[in-house]
């Protein structure tokens, strides 16, 4: 009994009313999560320009231990690879595995250790990654580390989050929200941060700014460590103790079989949204007139700029569910995630649209044109990652909670993989025709949410606990 009434202790101090009427445990999370996306996002800011400019150039590839093998790999499936279309395969791989690991920590988590030394493994693994990233021999081993550690931290942290709250709790999709608002703070400091480090002092100084905010990162989560749901997965601990049968019943296998059919469908929706750290910077970087009264902005700004889009478009997000739920009840999950999908293939329409106003004249465009559409993508973006993420933590069954966090995660790794691959074609069709393409997948997956939205929603209520 002793297990089970230091798990209840941990629940009753987590469920205690903090941030803006959530668990004060929401507070500590969303810190923790901030800084380690700070840590990822300055990384993977500079990553794709870091390649091209400096590591794969012909007297630094060579000192990279490995990178001729990873090469030779690569190039099996694809054939031949210039620099810059090597540079966005070695992404897409990056960004997509670092959406797989996941799994990997969630079934540590829920099986062999407990959460918070799982995130803690992760944090520690993250940081040295950043840190061996300074070494042009160590990229390789630099990136294994990243995608380990990020599998040990963030579907874990993530599902503390759900963990927070009873399954029922209309407050945990607003938590999300908020969670997804500390991720668009952090990105707004990390191109500014390590971006302008990497950019315009070294590009080792941008990678070691990325390594400090992962051990602030650390520090703040064992700070927070007791307003926090239970070390131990809830559904383990009572099983141990009180002998509870773990299996999932057929309502919960046809569930976790929905949520599984979803995965492609959402990463096919983040497709836009996730070339913005690959061909777009390196389309951008090309197009956009970036010389303001002198001076030679760096393209990774539009990263920031994006971030501070984000942060307004949440906000407004969370504010309108909060007025909307005053008179009326609030849309599933699904159909939310549905709504945001839309507004998502509106966005790289309107990077067509500047790409033929630049075929047409021959001359740089404005980049009020990334602006634009930075703020539509954010609008939809503000929708489908958060709720989808609740109705991933909301319908899971609690036995395998964190496992199915990371499960969800592999949308992103499939939509990465994507990204990768198409952002290699860029140098192989028009500027219009290479965005009107991504549009065209994303507005795809919108209509088939739709189509789950109206028929599927039964599968995917929420399932006791």
């Amino acid at each position: 009994m002793t297990g089970v009434h230091t798990v209840a202790q941990s629940d009753a101090r987590a469920q205690r009313s903090g941030l803006l009427g959530h668990p004060r445990g929401l507070a500590y999370l969303c810190a923790s999560e901030g800084w380690e996306r700070f840590s990822y996002f300055g990384m993977q800011s500079l990553l794709v320009l870091y390649m091209t400019h400096y590591l794969l150039q012909p007297e630094h590839v060579g000192k990279a231990v490995g990178f001729a093998v990873l090469r030779r790999a690569i190039e099996v499936v694809t054939g031949p690879l210039s620099t810059a279309a090597l540079a966005s395969q070695v992404f897409g791989l990056y960004t997509g595995f670092v959406y797989l690991t996941p799994l990997l920590g969630g079934l540590l988590a829920d099986r062999w250790l407990n959460r918070t030394l799982t995130v803690t493994i992760g944090a520690v693994l993250m940081a040295l990654g950043h840190f061996l990233m300074a070494f042009e021999a160590t990229f390789l081993l630099a990136i294994t580390l990243l995608l380990v550690g990020v599998g040990c931290f963030k579907g874990n942290i993530a599902s503390q989050v759900g963990q927070l709250y009873d399954v029922d709790d209309p407050r945990r999709g607003q938590a999300y929200q908020i969670f997804q608002l500390a991720i668009s703070f952090a990105v707004i400091a990390a191109p500014l941060i390590s971006g302008t480090l990497g950019e315009k002092v070294g590009w080792h100084w941008g990678f070691g700014a990325a390594g400090v905010g992962m051990l602030v990162g650390l520090a703040t989560y064992l700070a927070g460590r007791k307003w926090l749901p239970s070390a131990e997965p809830r559904a383990r601990a009572t099983r141990g103790h009180t002998g509870t049968d773990a299996r999932l019943t057929p309502s919960e296998r046809r569930t976790v079989l929905a949520l599984v059919a979803l995965l492609p469908v959402i990463g096919a929706t983040e497709v836009g949204n996730q070339q913005m750290f690959n061909a777009f910077l390196t389309w951008g970087e090309a197009s956009f007139e970036l010389h303001l009264a002198g001076f030679a902005m760096p393209v990774t700004w539009l990263l920031s700029a994006d971030a501070a889009i984000a942060v307004v478009c949440m906000t407004l997000a969370i504010l309108l569910w909060r007025a909307y739920s005053r008179r009326w009840k609030e849309p599933d999950d699904i159909v939310k995630v549905a709504i945001g999908a839309g507004f998502m293939t509106l966005a790289p329409l309107l990077l067509t649209a500047a790409s033929v106003a630049q075929q047409a004249t021959g001359a740089k465009v404005s980049p009020g044109w990334g602006l634009a559409f930075e703020v539509v993508n954010e609008l939809g973006f503000a929708l489908v990652a958060p709720m989808a993420l609740s109705l991933y933590s909301r319908a899971s069954p609690r036995q395998i909670q964190g496992l199915m966090i990371g499960v969800y995660y592999t949308s992103f790794f499939l939509c990465n993989v994507a990204v990768g691959r198409l952002g290699g074609m860029l140098e192989q069709m028009d500027a219009a025709t290479f965005w009107l393409m991504h549009a065209g997948i994303v507005g795809a997956s919108a209509a088939v949410l739709a189509v789950v939205a109206v028929w599927g929603r039964r599968v995917l209520m929420p399932v006791a606990a």
